[in-house]
């Protein structure tokens, strides 16, 4: 069994921040459960070009406002708390953080190894190895 509490992960190696993010992975890839688990703050007004190519991650929102354009289609979608989104398709979008921060709570498959950040295309790279 694991235990992680987001209190034990703020300002550890587990903690890693972004232009318009900060992410705490509560699971990773050595944890064996083969997708990780995250905590994503997305501050107010932040906006985001993503496009995960070589991941999938369903993101639940638990507190706070935005966005999600979807690139393919054009629409954008309000997300506030309780709103679940899931990127099945590799799909390209725009997150933006509307008027509050957002807490998003993220899971991702293929699991991450922990310092991954945005490429150009806003994309993780595929892991290779644990971190």
């Amino acid at each position: 069994m694991k235990l992680a509490r987001v209190q034990g992960i703020i300002c550890t190696e587990r903690e890693v921040n972004g232009p318009g993010w900060t992410s705490r992975r509560m699971l990773l890839k050595k944890d064996g459960m083969g997708f990780s688990m995250h905590e994503t703050i997305i501050p107010a007004g932040a906006e985001l070009n993503l496009w995960y190519k070589h991941h999938l991650e369903a993101v639940y929102c638990v507190s706070g406002n935005g966005s999600i354009l979807d690139k393919a289609t054009g629409e954008t979608h309000e997300i506030s708390d309780g709103t679940l989104y899931a990127l099945g398709k590799h799909d390209q979008h725009t997150l933006r953080g509307g008027t509050e921060d957002m807490r998003l709570i993220c899971s991702v498959n293929p699991p991450v190894t922990g310092r991954e950040v945005h490429d150009e295309d806003g994309a993780y790279l595929p892991g290779t190895r644990d971190a």
